[in-house]
């Protein structure tokens, strides 16, 4: 992975989409998320390999930006696979690695997926390209409009929010990074925040740190912060505080995979959000696009895979000091480390989900009333 230094004040392409496929050069050009806010820096990916390391290491996060990875990923296995005369079933290989980069996300092996079964149909070299290109490029739209009509559909969330508390401020919780650097435009869950924002409402929002890599405290605050939007950096554990007092109005997040019958799968400490948000009596919305939902599985507890991360994350703390950004050790050395990336919430917990077709309840019967075509699936 080349590392290319952004100097230049960021425009509002840079601003506001993480990742871009350069025709010219057949790379896939990401902001390194890893180092934000602190640094801000552009990488090169110009291989499957180096694909599947930005999916792992964290430079890429956030399930419609990993899809969107992912499908460039198949881009560039296709140009290798071509260039090294190699067949559909040295692609498939490559297509399978990219699939197995992060467990959780089922954005990922969507869109993989979904280009790979174009791409098996065309049998000429230089059409399996532009089929590969093509089809990368209807992900990225997709999930761009998708997540720029959750802010449509939400909008109505936030102004019945409103006019409930006659114009006061509205205040919204979220847990983790669901904005624009985790789905190449406006975001699952801060879209119907931004929406609002955009719309004169007086809101704020509660920004939980998200341990262990702080997506919350680095990069929701960081987006919020550029938008102009009022909010408020908070521990991962003050948000039950927060909403006995009469602070919270609405908790939004995202989703790395929810089931087709209401089970979500977040960042972990969402599960106990939601928990605090069901005895203080406030409604618990998740955001996401369809391409988040797993048609195939039933019970979210049991069946969706729970990535389990490295324990230097949890010994790790990284922040600015002096200008460098450092990491600096916070328990013992040798005291051991379980690092669960995700928990899944029940559907029981969910008040709705606001998704591209509208908002339903988080029943199998409401979501595919809004999905009519899945009810194929078993």
């Amino acid at each position: 992975m080349e590392s290319i230094t952004e100097k230049r004040k960021l425009d509002r392409e840079n601003t506001l989409r993480p990742i871009r496929f350069i025709e010219e050069k057949n790379i896939v050009r990401v902001i390194d998320q890893r180092l934000l806010p602190h640094e801000f820096k552009w990488l090169d990916l110009k291989t499957v390999e180096d694909v599947i390391a930005a999916i792992q290491t964290m430079v890429v996060r956030g399930a419609p930006l990993i899809g969107v990875t992912a499908a460039y990923g198949v881009v560039l296995a296709v140009l290798n696979t071509v260039k090294i005369n190699q067949g559909d079933d040295f692609l498939e290989t490559e297509c399978s690695k990219i699939k197995a980069a992060r467990p959780t996300a089922v954005n990922l092996a969507w869109a993989v997926d979904r280009i790979l079964a174009e791409v098996r149909t065309v049998k000429d070299p230089d059409q399996k390209i532009t089929t590969a290109k093509k089809q990368a490029g209807i992900i990225e739209a997709f999930e761009t409009e998708s997540c720029r009509l959750i802010g449509v559909h939400g909008l109505p969330l936030m102004e019945a929010l409103c006019e409930a508390k006659h114009g006061r401020t509205v205040n919204i919780l979220t847990h983790c990074n669901a904005g624009w650097l985790a789905c190449v435009e406006y975001g699952t869950a801060t879209a119907p925040i931004y929406a609002a924002h955009e719309k004169g409402i007086n809101i704020h929002v509660w920004v939980d740190e998200t341990r262990p890599l702080n997506q919350g405290a680095r990069l929701t605050a960081w987006e919020l912060g550029r938008k102009g939007v009022k909010h408020t950096v908070i521990t991962d554990n003050a948000g039950g505080h927060l909403m006995q007092h009469g602070l919270v109005d609405a908790v939004i997040v995202g989703t790395d995979r929810t089931t087709h019958t209401g089970d979500v799968a977040n960042k972990i400490g969402t599960y106990l959000k939601a928990l605090a948000a069901k005895d203080n009596g406030i409604p618990f919305y998740v955001a996401l696009p369809s391409s988040t939902f797993d048609w195939t599985l039933t019970d979210g507890i049991q069946e969706i895979p729970i990535e389990e991360r490295e324990p230097h994350e949890v010994r790790y703390v990284q922040g600015l000091d002096g200008g460098k950004i450092r990491n600096v050790l916070v328990p013992p050395e040798q005291s051991p480390v379980a690092n669960f990336a995700f928990d899944v919430t029940p559907a029981r917990l969910v008040t709705a989900f606001i998704t591209e077709r509208g908002v339903c309840k988080p029943t199998r019967e409401d979501i595919l009333k809004l999905f009519p075509e899945k009810r194929e699936i078993p």
